[in-house]
């Protein structure tokens, strides 16, 4: 009995020495891990408030790529190309709404911008009778009235020729009709009188199946002429306040834009003022030049009606290339109609000869470089404009094409040139040369001065 408890104390004590060396073994393990190791992938919770080590991952194990970010791994060109579609989207949609918005107000819009026609055709009198010495208010009336004046004589001579020369014009007609039916018959196209015959009653039947429409159109014209006066009417007094307030008009207009901007936009507008009055002016001239050498051509050719389609001529060519061509196309058909074919030919190649000089010379030399507008973009923007606001968006889309491009090259060279003023140059160096890309802007003038 006596020797169980010193066997039981060996047992003890060398259980008690295991544990001291196995105690030391793992604490050479840990530093050695902790030397070794860089990584530390943290304690873990078991629950009991106590925490153990997380041993790494064996050498073997396969390594996991990190994720990359979503907006690294889009192509550059991609994220160009959606970056530049919403803002274009933006844009669309804004001009969307202001489309809306003009046809909404489209009687108000057309004659503001007719005002805006009229103003720059006869600002320049104003001016000149204020150097001689008379009032604002008094060279204003006086413009304004005479400018009025000569555009309704205009119009009246246009109607009272037409009223004059109706019933000698409806007779010719007939008479041209005629003689173009014989030439048919007799022509080698082999036209029958049967299809001639049937022709005839194919467009008197549409006529008379259209009956209630025309009807229509006509009770509709009553509303058209309505409207028309109503937008002369505005037009004039637009004209009116334009001519003798537009130095603050433009200074109003100077206040709503942002003051960043505001310089820019104070020496766009002159030089857009001066491009309008530029192409007002050589499209008058060009105009009158058109109707006077075409006239006295189908004068002299013994066409009826000679005056009246020298105006209408005259008044078709502020639409620029479309209304050359309609308004000579008219005085060719009543040549046909009236003088027969060997007239019409001859007119064909007084208008064509006109034109080609209009087009060749005068437009160059009398608008030379003050409204820079590409025969492609003329033609875009006259059916555009057609297709928005009819006759009306025809007239104005040029002016405005040629305006626009105005402004924007001028803001572009501003922007330019102050970017090179901000940006720091080093000591000796001298700021790039912008003169052979595109003359530099100069300074834009002060609020006060007037456009």
């Amino acid at each position: 009995m006596s020797r169980v408890p010193g066997w039981l104390g060996r047992i003890g004590a060398g259980l008690s020495e295991m544990g001291e060396r196995l105690n030391e073994q793992r604490r050479h393990h840990d530093a050695d891990s902790d030397t070794d190791e860089p990584q530390d992938f943290g304690n873990q919770d078991l629950g009991n408030g106590e925490h153990e080590h997380v041993p790494p991952p064996p050498a073997y194990a396969p390594a996991i790529a990190a994720r990359p970010d979503p907006v690294a791994s889009i192509p550059w060109g991609m994220r160009v190309a959606a970056e530049a579609g919403w803002r274009l989207l933006v844009l669309a949609g804004t001009l969307w709404i202001l489309m809306k918005v003009i046809s909404a107000v489209q009687l108000v819009v057309l004659a503001f911008v007719a005002a805006l026609l009229i103003t720059a055709l006869l600002q320049p009198t104003v001016a000149r009778l204020r150097r001689v010495g008379l009032p604002r208010g008094l060279a204003t009336a006086v413009t304004a009235i005479l400018g009025f004046v000569i555009m309704g004589l205009v119009g009246w001579f246009v109607v009272w020729q037409v009223m004059e020369n109706a019933d000698e014009l409806s007779g010719q007609i007939q008479d041209g009709i005629e003689d173009l039916r014989k030439w048919l018959l007799n022509s080698p196209f082999h036209v029958t009188e049967d299809q001639i015959n049937d022709i005839a009653k194919t467009l008197r039947d549409a006529v008379g199946a259209n009956t209630e429409e025309l009807t229509s159109a006509g009770l509709e014209g009553v509303t058209v002429i309505v409207e028309a006066l109503t937008g002369i009417l505005l037009a004039m007094f637009s004209t009116l306040f334009l001519l003798y307030d537009g130095k603050r008009i433009w200074q109003w207009f100077l206040k709503l834009v942002p003051a960043q901007a505001r310089p820019g936009i104070a020496g766009a507008g002159p030089r857009a003022w001066r491009t309008l009055t530029a192409y007002v002016r050589g499209t008058v001239i060009v105009a009158m030049i058109d109707a006077i050498f075409i006239g006295l051509g189908i004068y002299f050719l013994g066409v009826p009606m000679a005056v009246p389609l020298a105006v209408i001529i005259f008044l078709a060519s502020f639409v620029p290339l479309v209304g050359a061509v309609v308004s000579g196309a008219l005085a060719v058909v009543v040549a046909l109609v009236t003088q027969g074919v060997f007239t019409a030919v001859m007119a064909l190649a007084v208008v064509l000869a006109v034109q080609q000089i209009e087009g060749h010379i005068l437009q160059p030399f009398i608008l030379g470089r003050a409204v820079r507008v590409h025969p492609l973009a003329v033609i875009l923007s006259v059916a555009a404009g057609g297709m928005v606001a009819g006759i009306g968006g025809a007239v104005v889309a040029v002016p405005l094409v040629a305006v626009t491009n105005t402004v924007v090259g001028y803001l572009r060279a501003y922007s330019r040139e102050a970017a090179l003023k901000q940006s720091p140059q080093p000591r000796g160096a001298t700021a790039p040369d912008t003169a052979s890309t595109e003359p530099a802007a100069p300074e834009p003038p002060a609020e006060g001065k007037e456009a």
